[in-house]
């Protein structure tokens, strides 16, 4: 094919996403103004259907220490279940007040990240299956190859976890607690601590997708 010896290419070299993850996508907080429309961890307007949320947490390396340079990204459907797609063939109509995808930066102190959104309804699974309410997330942070891809599941849905095809595609129950979010109430806010444990003892499950 025009001369082409394909057994002569080589793979290109796997890049890690760092030293400066934010710079290239999330310029705004190192202070640097490129784009006209930042993204940002707000998924939600004034007349988002649903039950107002804040998800939070920090990413810890194999030694505890929490990272402090590192993007994570979440994905979700609406309080009814739709994900705001055109892949997502449901009867039903998405929520257009509602995003659905947010990106945002730990703090470069503390390693927090948030997200204002909303509580996401079941959505169907695979072989007439319904898939208990989560929250898709992937991180970047240095030293990283690829994304790692994780759920979000929320411990006051106890009877839809019990169901989901996913969680229970997990074989020992001490590793689904690691996408399990605790929930309290601060302020006036719901909040749901989901912390990140990239290795060690307590390792987040990461699904190879």
């Amino acid at each position: 094919m025009n001369g082409w010896n394909f057994q002569e290419l080589k793979e290109t070299p796997s890049q890690t996403g760092g030293p400066y993850v934010h710079i290239g996508l999330l310029p705004k907080q190192a202070n640097i103004e490129v784009f006209e429309h930042n993204l940002d961890n707000n998924l939600v307007q004034e007349n988002t259907q649903g039950q107002r949320i804040r998800l939070e947490g920090q990413v810890f390396d194999g030694l505890g220490l929490p990272l402090r340079d590192v993007l994570v990204e979440i994905w979700q459907a609406d309080a009814n279940g739709v994900y705001p797609s055109q892949a997502d063939s449901q009867a039903k109509e998405a929520d257009s007040a509602f995003l659905g995808w947010g990106r945002t930066g730990a703090d470069f102190n503390t390693g927090f990240w948030s997200f204002n959104t909303i509580k996401p309804g079941a959505v169907p699974g695979r072989k007439v299956s319904t898939q208990a309410p989560h929250i898709a997330l992937i991180i970047f942070a240095r030293g990283i190859n690829i994304g790692l891809n994780t759920r979000v599941y929320f411990d006051d849905e106890a009877e839809a976890n019990a169901k989901d095809p996913v969680l229970n595609s997990i074989e020992w129950a001490t590793r689904r607690q690691t996408l399990v979010a605790k929930r309290e109430e601060r302020d006036g806010e719901i909040v749901y601590r989901f912390d990140i444990r990239i290795q060690g003892e307590d390792e987040t499950v990461f699904f190879d997708i």
